[in-house]
């Protein structure tokens, strides 16, 4: 039975930023004695997610690393009802599918499992889209739409690291009033944060 150093620690209590700091803290299971460089470099996908900075000398450097403040780590949600919707949608079950029919159907993941395929995908994505902005599906799913693989992706599973990223609309949409490419957040949605919080005793 082999045992394992470093799971449990004191909280540092020093200051408050120092006590934010040990406990958004994450650990790469490597040993710290390796002469491997890769595993300690930032890489692309770590932006916005992990600090670029904060990292301790020695040993431990780039094993060591802290979440960004805006990062947080998902609950998870369950997938079921999320797939009951798209075949209301018209997805087609995978145990229905015929390849050689409709080889050009767009397959549809959920959590990383083939849950069934769909012919229109554009019209899927932005209905599944428009619930999750209406707060119908947590706002935690996230949605992956590979259009020259012709997969579409959602993934509702805890564990995964996020951060928060502005909306940006890809068509003229003629009930926001937003051109394509300009940011859905405007000026209209501030000044109603701005009176709401105002309203707060």
């Amino acid at each position: 039975m082999s045992s394992t150093a470093g799971v449990s620690q004191v909280l540092n209590r020093y200051t408050f930023a120092s006590t934010l700091s040990h406990l958004r803290r994450t650990n790469t299971p490597i040993g710290r004695d390796g002469k491997l460089a890769k595993p300690r470099q930032l890489h692309n996908t770590h932006w916005g997610l992990v600090c670029p900075a904060e990292t301790p000398e020695g040993q431990a450097c780039g094993l060591v690393k802290n979440l960004s403040l805006i990062c947080y780590v998902s609950v998870g949600t369950p997938g079921e009802p999320i797939i009951d919707f798209m075949i209301s949608r018209g997805m087609e079950v995978l145990e229905e599918y015929e390849p050689m029919l409709h080889p050009n159907h767009t397959k549809v993941f959920v959590n990383g499992v083939w849950v069934g395929v769909h012919a229109n995908p554009k019209e899927l994505v932005q209905e599944v889209l428009g619930t999750r902005r209406n707060n119908i599906i947590s706002y935690e799913v996230s949605l992956i739409r590979e259009i020259r693989d012709r997969e579409f992706k959602i993934f509702s599973d805890a564990g995964r690291v996020m951060r928060p990223l502005f909306v940006v609309e890809n068509g003229d949409n003629p009930e926001s009033k937003v051109p394509s490419g300009s940011l859905m957040l405007t000026k209209d949605h501030v000044r109603l944060l701005n009176e709401d919080r105002d309203k707060l005793p």
